[in-house]
């Protein structure tokens, strides 16, 4: 994603270049300004939906100054150029990204946004070296296009891929949770989505429902009984109750089915397989990637 312009942020080095900051620049309907630097005419111009790879550097730039590099997102980005939608968002009509369905690929143009203007933005926001008068230089080479078929294909093989990694790796969970169940006589029930569950004690009322907010004592462990979080043990420093909004999206899938099972007043274990939990993703020393979780929950209430 490309970050907006944060003061705090910029990292300054001057650069031996005064070509963006002289009068050769034409202006779009929309009132922005900018140069074709190469036209390769190959192919169409970027469209909605497009998917754009370029190579993206932001300048400040005074008349009669050399250009002061703010931001190279290539060097950033390890050497490589970054991939952006043509559709990213503006803050304005004359915002950069406008200019992007002009180019097609193997072409290269300068955009340029008035210091002026960004000032009535984001007034007080900008660093005191911007002057009245300057401008933001964005230099964008485009080096390759995937159209919005290609995106979407793209994007519909990399979740299938997902898919098929998840539910390799739930078999391998749910043989972890079965050995781990027969090693301590448990007898859990299983749910359609693979997550597994004991209720220990009934609480009274109804189960918890989307949008309802709950509020939990709750205590969670590796299958090797290895405790990684608590909100009951002083060690993790955060003793209150945890409050969670069911289908808020503020806690893992099977935290979310697991709390829709359960009533004000129950107390109950929950085994979590990881694609239901963290997946493949660390979550520091305690908690490593495809980490098998067992919750204690003790549901305080729901509201």
């Amino acid at each position: 994603m490309i970050k907006r312009l944060v003061p705090a942020a910029l990292a300054l080095a001057v650069v031996g270049m005064t070509s963006c900051n002289n009068d050769s620049f034409k202006k779009t309907k929309e009132g922005l300004e900018y140069r074709i630097v190469t036209d390769k005419k190959e192919g169409k111009n970027l469209a909605s939906g497009d998917m754009a790879t370029v190579k993206l550097r932001m300048y400040y730039a005074e008349k009669n100054k050399k250009d002061t590099l703010l931001q190279d997102y290539v060097q950033m980005n390890g050497g490589q150029p970054i991939e952006i939608p043509v559709d990213v968002p503006v803050q304005f009509k004359s915002d950069w990204p406008v200019g992007l369905k002009m180019l097609s690929k193997g072409d290269s143009a300068v955009f340029r946004v008035s210091v002026d203007t960004l000032q009535k933005l984001y007034p007080g926001q900008l660093p005191p070296f911007m002057k009245k008068g300057g401008h933001v230089i964005y230099s964008v080479v485009v080096v390759s296009v995937k159209s919005e078929a290609e995106v979407k294909q793209a994007q519909e093989k990399a979740q299938q891929e997902m898919m098929q990694q998840s539910a390799s790796q739930m078999a391998i969970d749910d043989k972890l949770m079965q050995d781990y169940f027969a090693a301590n006589n448990l007898q859990p029930t299983k749910t359609g989505t693979g997550l597994y569950y004991i209720i220990e004690k009934e609480g009274t009322g109804n189960t918890a429902q989307k949008g309802q907010t709950v509020t939990v004592d709750y205590t969670g462990k590796l299958l090797n009984g290895k405790v990684f979080d608590s909100n009951v043990d002083p060690k993790f420093q955060h003793v209150e109750p945890l409050k969670v909004q069911v289908g808020g999206g503020q806690v893992i899938p099977g935290w979310e089915e697991g709390l829709m099972l359960l009533k004000k007043g129950s107390k109950a274990k929950l085994f979590i397989p990881s694609p239901l939990a963290y997946g493949s993703q660390a979550r520091g020393e305690d908690l490593p990637a495809n980490s098998v979780l067992v919750f204690d929950i003790d549901v305080k209430d729901i509201k």
